[in-house]
């Protein structure tokens, strides 16, 4: 059972349309710019029936709430109405911003976080938290573009250059920069409890059992291998060309945690479990299903909840965790 409650803000004006809702459709997934909610509503005039009055060209706002806490707030931008006396909408949170401004983008010795700092103070997008990033990118210029592709331009290169995920979150309309394996909740899929079904893949097509970092010129500065994994399968190397900038001792730690991300097997999860709010896109949940000997974290890598009658169900699609895996088993000894 889930409560819901949906607020519609009016300029100045917020009235409860929670009487009025159908369903609802709250969703995102790794690498879009917003999460967006879909709600269905009443639209009937007739006998002891109210009328939402909603035009997205108002500017219009909603906020979303599960069991008291606020779980989405955004600004409507399309809506579509039919014969069944129905209203359809859909908002998006505040990552729309980045999506729908464009400008051009020069940083020179900039790190992720000030490149995020800046995309949002340019389009006036409030923030909340924001993890800083170590690497400083020689040169990041982008012409005539999203503030999304600068920000996740500047990601990848602070990924490629130190093997740290990073994601944009909204939260109570403002974004955040947060590192992914530090997402890790409490919620745990039991296939023995509130799991309903469940797909499984696993491929080894893209695995590496080694990594080589060498200079322009060719050489090898740094290189890492799985011995005991290419006893099994033979070897599968991967090169990279690390930035310049940085020192024996950074490569060498990099060499490690590209290596430890690519000598995983590539799984992939799809899920439909009974719903809990905090799944969503960015986080880990644990993974339990006795049938496939499976006991361990997973990221969330797209999630779909939908609200209707009191019940929430969610399907999630789930990639590994590696860098969750590694801080487990040096916890462990």
């Amino acid at each position: 059972m889930a409560k819901i409650q949906l607020l519609l803000i009016q300029g100045d004006t917020t009235t409860d349309m929670t009487a009025l809702v159908k369903s609802v459709h709250w969703k995102g997934r790794k690498g879009s710019s917003a999460r967006t909610l879909t709600v269905t509503m009443i639209d009937d005039n007739g006998y002891k029936h109210a009328r939402s009055g909603i035009d997205v060209e108002d500017g219009n706002q909603c906020v979303f709430y599960v069991d008291g806490q606020e779980r989405f707030r955004g600004i409507l931008l399309n809506q579509g109405q039919s014969s069944k006396k129905q209203l359809k909408y859909t908002a998006y949170d505040n990552g729309i911003y980045l999506a729908n401004n464009k400008d051009t983008f020069v940083y020179k010795n900039k790190t992720a976080d000030e490149v995020f700092t800046d995309v949002c103070s340019r389009f006036g997008i409030p923030t909340g938290d924001i993890a800083k990033c170590s690497y400083k990118i020689p040169e990041l210029t982008k012409s005539k573009t999203t503030g999304q592709d600068a920000v996740l331009d500047a990601l990848s290169l602070d990924y490629k250059a130190t093997g740290i995920r990073h994601y944009v979150n909204s939260d109570g309309g403002k974004l955040s920069l947060l590192q992914r394996k530090d997402q890790v909740i409490s919620f745990v899929v039991d296939g023995e409890a509130n799991l309903y079904d469940y797909s499984y893949t696993k491929s080894i097509e893209n695995i590496k059992t080694r990594v080589k970092m060498i200079s322009k010129e060719g050489t090898t500065i740094a290189e890492k291998t799985n011995a005991d994994l290419e006893k099994k399968i033979g070897i599968f190397q991967e090169i990279q060309q690390p930035d310049e900038s940085l020192t024996k001792a950074q490569v060498t730690d990099l060499v490690g945690s590209v290596l430890n991300t690519l000598d995983k097997p590539e799984e992939t999860l799809d899920l439909n479990v009974l719903g809990d709010a905090d799944v969503i896109s960015g986080k880990a949940i644990l993974v339990r299903i006795p049938h496939l000997n499976m006991n361990r974290a997973y990221y969330v890598d797209d999630d779909d909840h939908y609200f209707e009658d009191n019940l929430h169900t969610m399907s999630v699609t789930l990639t590994t965790a590696a860098e969750i895996k590694e801080q487990e088993d040096k916890a462990n000894g």
